[in-house]
């Protein structure tokens, strides 16, 4: 008898048998996170984004009874696939459907990794994959939000995967175009897209020339394919370019416009993300330097200087040691890790280089990463039982159980925070009205109701310090801060000020006092100071306060 293949069989039936609570436990922690997730969406919308533009512009095309083109709100010349999405549920009244619409894109994204990875390993590793990357404190909070982050997660991977799908199948060109047709959606979803698309056209001909040296016309080929890439990228985005092109000369507009509109926009230069980062935050150049490993493990949400986003340090350990036993990995398996990580890190060098960091901007490598982090796992896990004595071996994979655990616990600890903060409970209860509901985290709700009940349908609001949310207005609004503090200093009287907003139309202006006073104090010199105080008193009527917001109307220059 066999000894020897007799315990290799007892051990892989004991390797096995363990599977089966392993899925069932990943299986329930995933539906448990899933329903937590619905909980939280079961809330209006009061965050930034949501009131800004991705629920105002669809309320605004609503109105309007189709797009068109709004240039005091530059947000409205974005891309907008999710958008005009969100817009279905809100001509019907709701504006929490939109929440579940684009959890749905995070609830896809999943699906794409557990595919990929139930394929490169098996199926307890693909659920873990999923738990990974739905349970991302960045994921939960996009996936509780009315953003775009998550419709760009997802056409950006089914992208590049698609690609990895045309290098396995020899090149068949229905998945190259396919690939193409899911760029263009990123594209047209959020102009982040840009960086995939740019990357994801230098990857096609470089992948097909280095698995094609000795093909005959190698290199037209592979040029071939790139435009081919391209070209389908560009058609399926081409709407929004046309849109934006007949409106500002600038198909990507607010983009680069310095190319394409030179004598408008000016010379002005900004500065470099190294630059924000000291003169607004005070950091070290080697504080900045270190962002790319800092952003996995001191996120902080709504903080800017913290990236305004969490992730976790599974992400940035693990991915790691996927790379460890290369030798032993097929040919296919070898390339898709370095197409991973050669994504992963162009992506975010670029994202690094160009802009002050943000963990939602570079969205779209957290699931290469997520493939990376559970194909890392699965090679400690194999190097520990194969190369290491039994004991030994055991103490490593405990080792690494801990370090998962505890990273799930951070993730876990995340959702909780989020129930105490998001508060849903009371709300789907009954004990707290939307109206109540909204006023908690949007002071100035009690001013815009106020506004949409007692002000006329021709009614024109000049907001200052109001974020420029305007979602929840009904009354036309206008955010001219910069234009209020322009006119103040060009002028040396209130009633020229007022002839000024009397021109435009302004009937109303919506004060934010907090943001004012700091603002009146700072910006202004002692003349400017009198000339403000002179405007509020003498062409100004108090209509509500409340919240720290002031209603106030206009009177009409004779």
């Amino acid at each position: 008898m066999n000894l020897g293949g007799f315990a290799t069989l007892r051990e892989m039936s004991k390797r096995y048998t363990m599977k089966i609570p392993l899925k069932l436990t990943l299986t329930a922690l995933l539906a448990a996170l899933i329903l937590s997730i619905i909980i939280l969406s079961c809330v209006p919308p009061v965050d930034r984004d949501s009131l800004t533009h991705h629920l105002a512009i669809p309320k605004l095309y609503l109105n309007h009874g189709g797009i068109y083109e709004i240039p005091s709100v530059k947000f409205s010349y974005y891309p907008m696939n999710l958008d005009l999405l969100y817009m279905i549920p809100l001509y019907f009244g709701n504006d929490i459907i939109p929440k579940f619409i684009h959890f749905a894109f995070g609830l896809l994204t999943a699906w794409l990794i557990f595919g990929y990875l139930k394929k490169r390993i098996d199926t307890v590793h693909a659920l873990l994959g999923v738990l990974f990357f739905l349970s991302l404190p960045v994921i939960v909070k996009l996936s509780i939000t009315v953003y775009v982050d998550l419709g760009l997660i997802f056409f950006s991977t089914a992208s590049l995967l698609l690609i990895l799908k045309w290098m396995e199948s020899d090149f068949k060109l229905t998945y190259l175009i396919l690939s193409g047709a899911f760029c263009g959606l990123a594209l047209g979803t959020k102009y982040n897209g840009l960086i995939v698309f740019f990357l994801l056209a230098l990857f096609v001909p470089f992948i097909y020339s280095r698995e094609r040296r000795k093909a005959r016309f190698n290199s037209c080929r592979a040029i071939g394919y790139g435009a081919i890439f391209v070209l389908v990228a560009l058609l399926v985005f081409s709407p929004w370019m046309i849109r934006n092109y007949m409106w500002t000369n600038n198909p990507i507009y607010p983009l680069y416009d310095g190319w394409f509109n030179p004598a408008e926009t000016g010379s002005s230069a900004a500065m470099s993300a190294f630059q924000i980062r000291k003169s607004v935050y005070g950091e070290s150049w080697w504080e900045t330097a270190l962002i790319p490993v800092r952003i996995f493990f001191h996120g902080l949400d709504d903080s800017p200087r913290y990236f305004d986003g969490k992730l976790n340090p599974y992400l940035f350990l693990l991915p790691f040691f996927a790379f460890l036993g290369l030798g032993k990995n097929n040919t296919l398996l070898k390339t898709e890790k370095k197409i991973f990580l050669a994504f992963s890190v162009l992506y975010f060098l670029y994202a690094f280089f160009k802009t002050d960091m943000r963990i939602r901007y570079i969205s779209p490598i957290i699931p290469p990463l997520v493939i990376l982090s559970v194909m890392g796992l699965h090679e400690i896990n194999t190097i520990a039982r194969e190369r290491f004595p039994r004991v030994t071996g055991k103490v490593i994979a405990g080792l690494v159980c801990v370090f998962i655990l505890f990273s799930m616990g951070m993730n876990a600890f995340y959702v909780i925070e989020q129930f105490r903060q998001v508060d849903p409970i009371r709300y789907i209860s009954g004990e707290v009205s939307r109206d109540e509901y909204i006023e908690k985290f949007r002071p100035e709700y009690p001013a815009i109701q106020y506004a949409n009940r007692n002000l006329p349908g021709n009614a024109k609001i000049l907001c200052i310090f109001l974020g420029n949310r305007l979602y929840y207005s009904d009354r036309e609004m206008i955010f001219g801060t910069d234009w209020f503090r322009d006119m103040v200093k060009m002028h040396h009287s209130s009633e020229k000020v007022l002839i000024d907003l009397n021109k435009v139309g302004v009937t109303h202006i919506l004060v934010s006092y907090y943001g004012f006073n700091g603002w009146f104090k700072d910006s202004f010199n002692d003349r400017e100071k009198e000339t403000i105080r002179e405007f509020f008193e003498k062409h100004l009527n108090l209509l509500f306060s409340e919240k720290g917001h002031g209603l106030f109307q206009l009177k009409i220059h004779l």
